[in-house]
């Protein structure tokens, strides 16, 4: 583990993996979207919503929907445009001194932190660890700091012991849990966590196991008071009638059960993919994959991804995270037969 200070030469922050699609008709395993989403009966329910668009949005019942489903009263949700509207509220409503962010990670964050003129330090985990968090990582004077679970680009699930222990007094932890919906039954998650010290917030998101990145829904969990400041500093109506209504409908137990069968049918799916990748030469995954996608170090990843292109396949690149290089590409996983057709292809480049 090692800890960077805030520096001049920058990776590409606001690069992210729907870049890697938009030119060409590519099999995309560049996005962490579930394929095949939104199911049937959830693109159903969001058009009935057409017939109500002349009303103005009302958020009552979305929100009592995502309280119940995390146990928590109505005033700790904070329903947004999706996490990343949650990491800007919270770039532009907070005040650390010292602000940290845990990479390899989602870069928005920390994207949405400087836009805000706050100053961000690194602390960058390794693949000499597994890119795990380990004891006296995070700076004690850190009065602010941001890690994912299960991470991005990683996909290493962090114990919920790890990350507790990272809540004090004066401290705001932010944990982003845009994937744990990936993990079977989202094991090691803080949703529900609410007598930890400090200022814990949870941000969730629809995007991945729903397949709703173009209706932008998301939510904060948080001690009330932080929920009614971020609240302030959203605009009016923040979030649209179909998306309230997917909010609603992704938090009853049938659709919590069909989401816990995605997760374990991905789980086989990604060891399906680990052991495909296992018998390439040079492949190699650090770490414990938890989620919807894998982080492969390949030596010449950066050719390697271009050729893949040109074989009918989209691949995320890797050097846009810190910490990361052009050594390192985040595959999606998808079902056994397009991974066989994407192993076949990655094993013909590497050939």
């Amino acid at each position: 583990m090692t800890i960077v200070a805030d520096s001049q030469t920058e990776p590409d922050l606001r690069h992210h993996g729907d870049a890697e699609v938009r030119d060409r008709a590519l099999v995309d395993l560049a996005v962490n979207v579930r394929a095949g989403t939104p199911p049937r009966w959830l693109r159903e329910h969001l058009a009935a919503t057409v017939a109500g668009l002349a009303a103005y949005p009302e958020q009552t019942a979305a929100r009592a929907a995502v309280a119940a489903r995390h146990g928590r009263p109505v005033g700790e949700v904070l329903l947004t445009a999706g996490a990343a509207e949650a990491f800007v509220l919270l770039a532009r409503v907070l005040r650390p001194r010292r602000a940290v962010v845990v990479h390899p990670q989602f870069t928005e964050p920390e994207a949405a932190l400087r836009d805000a003129g706050h100053t961000v330090g690194r602390v960058v985990l390794t693949s000499d660890d597994g890119f795990r968090l380990t004891p006296g990582a995070v700076p004690e004077d850190a009065d602010l700091v941001v890690v994912g679970n299960p991470t991005n680009p990683t996909s290493v699930l962090h114990p919920a012991a790890a990350l507790t222990a990272l809540a004090r007094p004066g401290r705001t932890l932010v944990v982003d849990e845009a994937f744990i919906d990936t993990v079977p039954g989202e094991s090691e998650s803080l949703a529900s966590v609410r007598d930890l010290p400090g200022q814990v917030v949870v941000l969730r998101s629809l995007t991945k196991t729903w397949g709703l990145a173009g209706l932008r829904i998301g939510y904060v969990l948080a001690p009330a008071p932080l929920v009614a400041a971020l609240g302030a500093a959203q605009p009016l109506w923040p979030v649209s009638t179909p998306a309230l209504a997917a909010a609603e409908a992704c938090s009853t137990p049938a659709a919590l059960a069909e989401a816990d069968l995605a997760a374990a049918t991905g789980a086989g799916q990604r060891a399906h993919l680990l052991r495909g990748l296992a018998a390439l030469p040079g492949a190699r995954v650090h770490g414990e994959p938890a989620a919807s996608f894998v982080l492969v170090e390949l030596p010449g990843a950066a050719e390697v991804r271009l050729r893949l292109r040109d074989a009918g396949f989209a691949v995320r690149r890797g050097d846009t995270f810190p910490g990361l290089g052009p050594d390192w590409l985040r595959i999606a996983v998808r079902d056994e037969g397009t991974t066989d057709r994407f192993l076949a292809a990655l094993a013909a480049v590497l050939g």
